[in-house]
């Protein structure tokens, strides 16, 4: 069989992303604090990108380099879309050449404008963050490490004790089987018994522990309870515990219910997962990336862009572009790429900021009862009919309101919150999920502790409430909202 090349050509369609849409996609979804990194990276990368000064005399601006700028008559958050800096409908990649040309493009604006009008962001100090300047916190494994070096007196005790240190989880928890630490460090069974009870010994309390049993075995011989009924409750009869079966444990150690309470309010006292004292996480502070506030009777949408660089291209290359000299052509090549790099960047940037305004504003249309009245006026709501009313994809909404919050007159909420499920109502009018839940949670909290609401009676109660609900759902929402079941809240109360 012959075989031979030859050329064919074809035509046909298919669905390219630009690298500005591409870029544009992968901005929505991030934070103010990502999308602050990812300018300061392709600022140091893009020497025709420039963060604008705090301030900048007015009088150097010329009123006819306005065109790519927001218009100074709109508010901060106000801009519409046709008025944003260099941001435009998605054009293809011939298009962009056309557009692109040298002669067309206006420098001077480009050079002398601001691309951003109205933020409040400072200047960019390069000093390092509170978090790098404060002395971290001893993890457990230094604290105990700290107290084996003490306390070790041969290297044979400091190193099995390393092995067992070196095997606890975050809870304090040995976290490998004994038999398996044993071999790790060929030592017998005694030897390492050895070595843990060293360990078990340091602060805090019920470190080192096999078992919820050992741990709380442990506080009870260190705080002084040894041979009391306190011990006989966590040795012998801890699952009775769990149950919360009072009248049974009485009549098992024959003593007084009242004694059985004193005991397990001594138990409750210690600490069930003693290594988490020394592995608490640091508090984050959430800084809303929309704020919503009400002027004159109707919500005003704005961005919080007070961290986010203000960007211009660098007017030293404003020469070099417009120099026509052969000599220099492949200089002007590279400044061309970047420039368009650059160009990219500043598109992008502006399109996420547009996106996000629509998406808060429209939040407020549907919302507004809840923005006015609180929970209770919530409204179910999907992601469709937030991507309706803007004219854009639902893919685009999930993105823009992946990890951000909105402050409202209401409180501060992640975006996420106001998309959830709708639950039928007997008027015709659907109720949002996460109200119903508010409302579950009342009715128990309202609920006479010696007779616990049963899911058939929160059901009717719903019923009455307008609510068309199922038993199971009330039990799904129930669980989620972490409330036991009726025998285990009128065993709490008891």
């Amino acid at each position: 069989m012959g075989m031979e090349m030859r050329l064919e050509a074809r035509m046909s369609q298919r669905l390219v992303m630009t690298p500005m849409l591409q870029q544009a996609i992968k901005l929505l979804p991030m934070t103010r604090l990502q999308l602050v990194q990812a300018i300061r990276s392709e600022i140091e990368e893009n020497p025709l990108l420039e963060e604008l000064a705090e301030a900048e005399p007015e009088e150097n601006q010329e009123e006819d380099e306005t065109d790519l700028a927001p218009s100074t008559e709109q508010a901060p958050g106000e801009r519409s879309a046709e008025d944003a800096p260099g941001f435009e409908e998605q054009t293809s990649l011939g298009e962009e050449k056309e557009q692109d040309s040298r002669e067309d493009i206006d420098w001077d604006a480009y050079v002398q404008e601001e691309l951003y009008e109205g933020s409040t962001g400072e200047g960019y100090e390069n000093k390092p963050s509170l978090e790098n300047t404060l002395r971290q916190k001893d993890g457990l494994e230094d604290h105990l490490l700290w107290q084996l070096n003490m306390a070790a007196l041969t290297e044979e005790e400091r190193r099995l004790g390393e092995i067992i240190i070196g095997n606890l989880n975050n809870d304090g928890y040995l976290a490998t089987d004994f038999e398996n630490l044993c071999n790790e460090a060929g030592v017998t069974a005694d030897e390492m018994e050895d070595g843990l009870a060293l360990v078990q010994s340091f602060d805090p309390h019920g470190v080192a522990s096999r078992d919820l049993r050992e741990c709380l075995l442990l506080q009870v011989y260190a705080n002084g309870f040894k041979g009391m009924l306190v011990e006989d409750l966590v040795k012998d009869h801890i699952s009775n515990l769990e149950e919360r079966n009072f009248p049974k444990l009485a009549k098992l150690l024959d003593v007084d219910i009242e004694d059985i309470v004193d005991a397990v309010m001594t138990i409750r006292e210690f600490d069930p997962k003693p290594g988490l004292l020394f592995n608490e996480e640091d508090t984050h502070y959430i800084s809303p990336d929309i704020f919503v506030v009400k002027v004159d009777g109707e919500y005003q949408v704005y961005l919080n862009d007070d961290d986010v660089p203000r960007l211009r291209i660098n007017p030293v290359y404003h020469a070099i572009l417009k120099n026509k000299k052969e000599d220099q052509k492949q200089t002007r090549e590279y400044i061309d790429n970047k420039f368009r790099s650059a160009l990219w960047m500043i598109k992008s940037i502006e399109q996420r900021r547009q996106t996000m305004l629509k998406v808060g504003r429209s939040l407020c249309k549907f919302q507004r009862g809840f923005l006015d009245n609180g929970l209770q006026y919530l409204k179910p709501l999907v992601l469709k009919d937030v991507a309706d009313d803007i004219k854009m994809h639902e893919s685009t909404i999930s993105r823009v309101t992946t990890n951000k919050y909105i402050h409202t007159p209401q409180g501060l909420f992640e975006l996420k919150y106001f998309f959830h499920s709708s639950v039928g109502s007997y008027l015709g009018n659907d109720m949002s999920s996460v109200r119903v839940k508010e409302m579950v949670k009342n009715l128990v909290k309202e609920e006479d502790p010696t007779k616990p609401l049963t899911d058939d009676q929160l059901v009717k109660l719903l019923q009455a409430k307008d609510v068309k609900i199922a038993r199971r759902t009330v039990t799904k929402y129930r669980k989620e909202l972490q409330i036991p079941s009726t025998p285990k809240r009128r065993k709490l109360y008891l």
